[in-house]
Order: C-alpha cells, then structure tokens, then sequence
C-alpha cells in the first residue's frame, strides 16, 4: 500500500508541475509577442530577427505577425538536417508568438515622440526580458532560431558566440537591404538582453525534482534534443551561461574551464572501477570509463546517496 501510494503522489506531483510549466510557458510566449509589438511600436531599432521580419512584411505585403510566424516555421525546417529534435515550446513558439505580436500590434499605438518611444521600447525591452524568462523556465525547448544556433554549433564546431554572431549579422544585413527598421534600438536590444535575462531567467527557472524515472521518456519528448537546462540549478551556475533569446547556453569559456577542472582535479585522476552501470544495458567497461566523463555523475551519485542513506 506504501508503494502504491508513494507511486500515486509522484503521478499528482509530476503533473501538477507539468501542469504548471505549460501554463508558464503560454504566458511567456505571449508575452513575449507583445514585447516585440512594443518594440516595433517604438521605431526606433529591434533585434536582427525582427528586422527580418520588418524587411520581408514590406515586400511580400504580409502581415508582420504572419511573417514572424513563417521565418520561425523555416528556421525549424533547418532544424532536420541538423539533427534536432524540437521540444513542446519550440513547437509553441513557432506558432503563438506571431499572433500576440500581431495582435499587439493592433491595440498599441505607433509612437512618434522621441521621449514616448524611448519609454515604449524600455517597456519592451524589459517585457522580452521577463517572457524570455517565463518561457526558458518552463524547460520545455528552446526557440527554433536557437535550435538553429546550437545544431551549427555541434555539427561544425564552432564557437557558441561565433555561429550567433555570424547568423545574426546575416539576418540583420538581409532585413535592412529589406528595409527593416535599425537604429538603437538594435544595438540596445543586443547589449542589455543578455544581463536582463540573467537576472529573469533564474527567478523564474521552475526547478525540476528528480521523479520517477517513467516519467523520463515523457521529459524527453517535452525538452526535445537542444537542452537548455544547464545553469538552472542556482545563482553561481546562471552567471556562467550566455544568455539570448530563448535558451540558456554555457559559454564556451564556461566549458573549458570545466573540462580543465574535472582534467586536473582530484576526483578525476583515474577510472572508478566501482561505478555501478547507470543502465541495465551498460557492460563493465562502459561502467569504468576514464574518470574524467564521468567525474560529475559519479560525484553525484555519492552526494545523492548519503542523503538517502540518511533519510532513511
């Protein structure tokens, strides 16, 4: 009966939290539609992405919320080749952001005083922030632009920073000749994104507790491939990721360092032969691979297992 009942609680639990980070999730991509709206509102830049979209509405006669929606729905095509799977909110994403940009920018007034635009887009500004934060914390997959980022990254190697900045470079050059709107707003957008988010992303990270592992199949249907958990856990982990739209990446000078510290530190100096397999499928040798992939997982284990050694 005790197990039955533990196994019901865990069914209630990861529901309720499932339950939760959709209803999150749908807040954040509104609101983020609408903070573009206030953006493009303002006149007075947005991001390379948007400008895109500006540039491409003008000459197809679409509306911008439209565009937005098929330059998102393109971008996840290129996803295929790469090899990634989108999660739930990558899907969502795709299809609701366009619609809450549009329909803000139906209720929202074009601005044309320089101190009432100035005011519009730090309300957007500030809005992105808090949705990008909402909907990142959900956990449930990134945007498709950032799945783009990432599939690149992995398949060519190169730098997180280098395949951003080159995509974005590109996006904003097509979208001026387009006759998207740069100014500085742009340029603003680009600096203060990344601090804002870092401060919004962990306030609203729903922390996800370790639950039954049937429940694991499910998560991985959800998150999809381009995982965007890592640095969620707290403060000091948040301050060593790039934060953009949309995902929650470890930078790359965050990984080098990582991988220096799990080379040289004591736990990783050689195997650990008395690993046990983390799956009923993993042979011997599998268990007692070098020390230093393993490093974290094994010193996971033991801090996991002392607490439960003591709780019970």
């Amino acid at each position: 009966m005790e197990g039955q009942s533990g196994d019901w609680i865990v069914k209630v639990t990861t529901r309720l939290l499932l339950t939760r980070r959709l209803v999150q999730l749908l807040i954040g991509l509104f609101l983020y539609g609408m903070a573009i709206a206030l953006m493009v509102r303002a006149a007075i830049g947005v991001s390379p992405w948007d400008v895109l979209a500006q540039g491409l509405s003008i000459h197809s006669g679409w509306a911008f919320g439209l565009i937005t929606n098929v330059v998102g729905l393109a971008v996840l095509l290129l996803w295929i080749p790469l090899r990634q799977r989108p999660g739930l909110g990558t899907v969502l994403n795709v299809l609701l952001v366009g619609p809450s940009a549009q329909f803000g920018l139906w209720i929202i007034p074009q601005q044309t005083e320089l101190w009432a635009q100035i005011l519009v887009f730090l309300a957007g500004l500030a809005l992105l922030a808090v949705a990008t934060g909402l909907y990142i914390g959900a956990q449930l997959g990134p945007g498709p632009r950032d799945g783009l980022m990432t599939g690149l990254h992995a398949r060519t190697g190169w730098p997180i920073w280098a395949v951003r900045t080159g995509i974005e470079i590109v996006v904003l050059i097509i979208g001026w000749f387009l006759g998207g709107n740069v100014g500085v707003g742009t340029l603003a957008e680009a600096l203060l994104i990344g601090p804002l988010c870092a401060i919004t992303i962990p306030f609203f990270a729903i922390r996800l507790p370790r639950l039954a592992a049937t429940a694991a199949p499910l998560e991985g249907e959800l998150e999809g491939t381009a995982v965007q958990g890592a640095g969620l856990r707290d403060e000091q982990d948040a301050a060593r990721v790039d934060v953009r739209d949309g995902i929650l990446l470890e930078s790359d000078a965050a990984a080098r360092s990582r991988f220096a510290d799990h080379a040289h530190g004591p736990l990783v100096r050689r195997a650990q032969p008395d690993r046990a397999p983390a799956q009923p499928d993993e042979t011997p040798e599998e268990a007692t691979r070098p020390s230093r992939l393993i490093a974290a997982h094994w010193l996971d284990d033991r801090l996991n297992g002392r607490t439960r050694a003591r709780r019970a």
